[in-house]
Parts: C-alpha cells; structure tokens; sequence
C-alpha cells in the first residue's frame, strides 16, 4: 500500500480542493437506482452469492478512479493511495450489532471473493471483535437489506475532514419488470465532482449488465 501525496502547485484540482475544504466545506450524496435484472438472474444461475459480487463491483471501481481513493496523511497532506479497500459491516442476529470486517482487494475476481470467503469464515460469527484494520487504505460499504429507500444520508460529525467515499446498499425491489438496487454513495466535493460520482454510477451499471462471473 503506497500513498501517493499531491503537488498542490501542480494540481489541476487545486482552486475547487481549497473551495470546498476551507471557503465552502462541503459533502453531498446521491441515491441511484442500479438495474441489475441480469445481473441477479446470472448470480442464482450459477449459485453465486449476491453481496460478495456487488462489493467487487464497487471496489473494483473505486480503484479505478483515484477521486475514490483520496485521503489525507498524518501531516493534513492530500493524496491518493494504490490501492483501496472495502470494509464492510457485518449483522449478527444474536445481539442485532454489528460488526467491520475488511477484504483485501484484488483485480482478479476469484482471487478478490477467495479473499472475502476467508475473511468471513473468520470473523463472521465474532459479534464481539472487528477484523482489526492495519491500514488507512479503506472505504465503508453498509447494507440495508431490510427495505429500499429513496434516499439516505449520513450525518459525519467530522466528515468535513474525511475523503472516502461511503456506500450504502438497500433492499432490491421489482419495478416495470425491472429488479432495482438502491445504492447511495457520499462523497466529499473537494475532491469528487458530480461528474466523477455519475462517471462511477455509469461504470458500475456496465459491469452489473456485463456480469458473467469475470
């Protein structure tokens, strides 16, 4: 895992990055709907699990990107790192908590579920302990499959101050034939215009509909 810091006198970002971190402190969301009609139909057909896929999907293309990938160092120092990885919660139906558990990633799709299978065979049933993280080099994904929404926001006390992207998936639900997946995804506007989150939605839909167990 490297951090690659930014040369602030050089970077092309560098007038909106001062705008929204300091004149304008700003984070926004967005909910979407992801058609994956296709995508569930291939996952039962070949008894594949669901959440697993979906999470290679995301990461997959966070990593894509480096404006999903940004975070600060220890001296306020912005960058990106190589690499990012998910960590994701975990519901226990004993206590109804949760836990973090966090895969590493991989580009390679068997190598990445692998990965995830042996990281829940381990911590999938501790209701008490989170995998604990060696590294900063990591975005949140929260599931809600217990019903969909329209909307969804987090309220971060100091989420002026944190850069990866937060993704939370809801319930599918059925509409005009089609099988829909909310998903909302908050970012911080110094350094993820709209352009880049819809860039990330347009990507991630093209995988779903090309979804054939990569």
């Amino acid at each position: 895992m490297n951090f690659n810091k930014i040369d602030m006198e050089t970077w092309n970002r560098k007038t909106s990055y001062n705008h929204y971190l300091n004149l304008v402190p700003c984070t926004y969301s967005m909910t979407v709907n992801i058609d994956i009609t296709k995508f569930i139909y291939t996952t039962k057909r070949n008894d594949i699990k669901f959440f697993p896929c979906v999470l290679y999907g995301i990461t997959n293309i966070v990593n894509n990107h480096k404006e999903f990938r940004m975070d600060m160092d220890e001296n306020k120092n912005i960058g990106y790192y190589d690499i990012s990885n998910p960590c994701f919660t975990v519901f226990h139906n004993e206590n109804e908590m949760i836990t973090n558990v966090w895969t590493q990633y991989d580009s390679n799709f068997d190598i990445f579920i692998e990965n995830y299978n042996n990281d829940m065979l381990e911590y999938k049933n501790d209701f008490i302990n989170s995998k604990p993280l060696n590294n900063k080099n990591c975005f949140n994904v929260s599931c809600i499959p217990w019903t969909s929404f329209t909307g969804f926001n987090l309220n971060l006390q100091k989420g002026y101050d944190y850069f990866p992207p937060i993704f939370t998936i809801g319930k599918y639900f059925k509409a005009d034939d089609k099988i829909q997946l909310p998903l909302a995804i908050q970012v911080h506007h110094a350094v993820c215009d709209g352009y880049h989150l819809s860039r990330f939605v347009y990507e991630l839909q093209q995988w779903v509909d090309n979804f054939e167990n990569n």
